[in-house]
């Protein structure tokens, strides 16, 4: 039998039974041994009450809440596999997703529940977690030990910024590997930490939890179920050494509300960001505001949170010639995984030039579930292709350019919207932008930028141009600034540049 992820649980339940393990909010609610208990019985009671058996997969559908860990380990304890999904999703995407994993069970809150009582299809079976239901799954007999291992332990359905969400398969192995590069390229948590769960934990944020269980700290659930900065720094006041997963636009938040109201950072360990770009003024302001506390992390969920990472050490080298270059790059390979920068024919090109980040691995996935020919597209002669454009340079930094889909080919030449974002970015008044190429007959794809600007501010195209024109090649300046009030996004937060790209196309019609 392979490694189960629920033994990191009760190895630490032996070890350290009394540590405080899930806290909601300011009140503990249990410690590591009576949290092993709870998962034990909930694995009978799906075994023996539902009829669950060994690979069988269960969704779970919920807000950030004390129940969503007792359900992963209980679900890992039982043979089965987790599908985690983000509790913003409409309700035909929750059916794709149950209908494409045969769901046998859904677990929800009264909040998603409620969301999806109104539309019919037959679906899984569903248990609310805060209903009479779900604690009748607590009376059998507990289980003592885990189960075997599904081949699968988490299967992860990909944001679907283009065409229908894919589930990628991640086993028990990948997980371990992945946690294990935590300690050795992020972090090395301590067992009076805490991590606190401000993103959803369907994802990213959800999967930090292993190194945490793994030494037996505590798991802060917020008390709003979600990012709110003020909570955060309150929570981190109280129990000190807190560490989180954040996306680029929360980090910003945080340290908005930081400035503002001059909050104490102290108790902050780590904030680990990814997810997204983040633009170097950004982090430059979250080091000046907030300390030395960040690190970045750049992944997928088909090599989840382990591709490469920008250390503390790196983010605080102020002194190094190339800092400001480091700043703007996703950092080195971690530790456990092979990264290299393929042209079209994938053969290796050296550094300072561009082309498709792939990375091989023990933490790479196996595949797409129930998907053949995605899978051998994206995992071709034993490397995962990302879809990301990135350069090396000299020192093995990796800096990603863009998603290759997203690259703007004009006249023959290639501009990353990144870089043009950058730029506009760098404009006090410039609050968003997303940049994007639209077709032109003279040059195949001519740029245009939307810009969201700050509150009450007026900027004029000329002055965007005028900023620019003094930093990048004339070519790569946007034919076009069009002011919005808001950019469309997913329920990650991530801008859906095929939307942007759609309104475009819509007005040449």
């Amino acid at each position: 039998m392979g490694m189960n992820l629920a033994n990191l649980l009760m190895r630490t339940a032996r070890v350290f039974p009394d540590r405080p393990a899930i806290v909601h909010g300011e009140r503990e609610l249990y410690d590591y041994q009576t949290l092993a208990r709870r998962v034990c019985a909930l694995s009978a009671g799906l075994r023996q009450q539902i009829g669950l058996g060994h690979g069988h997969r269960v969704g779970l559908l919920m807000h950030n809440c004390p129940q969503y860990l007792e359900i992963l380990y209980a679900i890992w304890h039982a043979g089965l596999v987790a599908v985690p999904m983000n509790h913003k999703l409409h309700p035909r995407e929750v059916d794709y997703i149950l209908e494409d994993s045969g769901c046998a069970l859904l677990f929800v809150d009264t909040a998603t529940g409620a969301a999806l009582a109104g539309t019919s299809q037959d679906r899984a079976p569903i248990v609310d977690v805060d209903g009479a239901e779900y604690r009748a799954l607590f009376k059998n007999a507990e289980a003592a030990e885990p189960q075997g291992e599904a081949a699968l332990a988490w299967l992860f359905y990909t944001s679907g910024t283009t065409g229908k969400p894919k589930g990628v398969m991640l086993s028990h192995g990948n997980l371990l590997t992945m946690t294990l590069c935590y300690f050795a390229d992020v972090d090395i948590p301590a067992s009076g930490d805490s991590i606190l769960y401000a993103a959803p934990m369907s994802h990213g944020a959800g999967l930090y939890n292993f190194p945490h269980v793994l030494v037996g700290a505590r798991h802060l659930i917020p008390q709003s179920g979600a990012f709110a900065p003020e909570e955060i720094f309150n929570l981190a006041g109280r129990y000190g050494d807190v560490s989180f997963f954040a996306a680029p636009t929360m980090v910003r938040r945080l340290v908005e509300h930081a400035a503002a109201k001059d909050a104490d950072s102290s108790g902050i360990k780590s904030v680990i960001y990814g997810g997204g770009p983040m633009y170097v003024e950004d982090i430059r302001r979250a080091l000046d505001v907030m300390g030395n506390r960040f690190v970045q992390i750049y992944g997928q969920g088909e090599s989840p949170m382990t591709i490469t990472a920008l250390s503390k050490f790196h983010l605080g080298n102020s002194a190094h010639p190339r800092y400001l270059e480091r700043l703007s790059s996703v950092g080195l390979p971690q530790s456990v995984v092979e990264v290299r920068v393929l042209d079209a024919d994938d053969q290796p090109l050296p550094p300072g030039e561009s082309g498709e980040i792939a990375v091989r691995g023990p933490t790479v996935m196996a595949g797409y579930w129930n998907n053949p020919a995605a899978s051998q597209n994206t995992l071709r002669n034993g490397w995962l292709h990302t879809g990301d454009i990135g350069v090396f340079d000299q020192d093995g930094f990796l800096t990603m350019k863009d998603r290759s889909k997203d690259v703007i080919i004009s006249g023959g030449s290639n501009i990353y919207p990144r870089e043009v974002e950058e730029v506009l970015l760098s404009h006090p008044q410039v609050a968003e932008v997303s940049v994007v190429g639209r077709p032109c007959p003279e040059w195949g794809e001519e740029v245009v930028a939307f810009v969201v600007c700050e509150r009450d501010a007026r900027l004029s195209p000329a002055t965007l141009d005028a900023l620019c024109l003094a930093q990048i090649a004339r070519f790569k300046r946007p034919k076009e600034y069009r002011m919005v009030t808001s950019l469309p996004k997913n329920n990650y937060g991530k801008v859906l540049k095929t939307q942007l790209r759609q309104w475009l196309a819509d007005e040449v019609i």
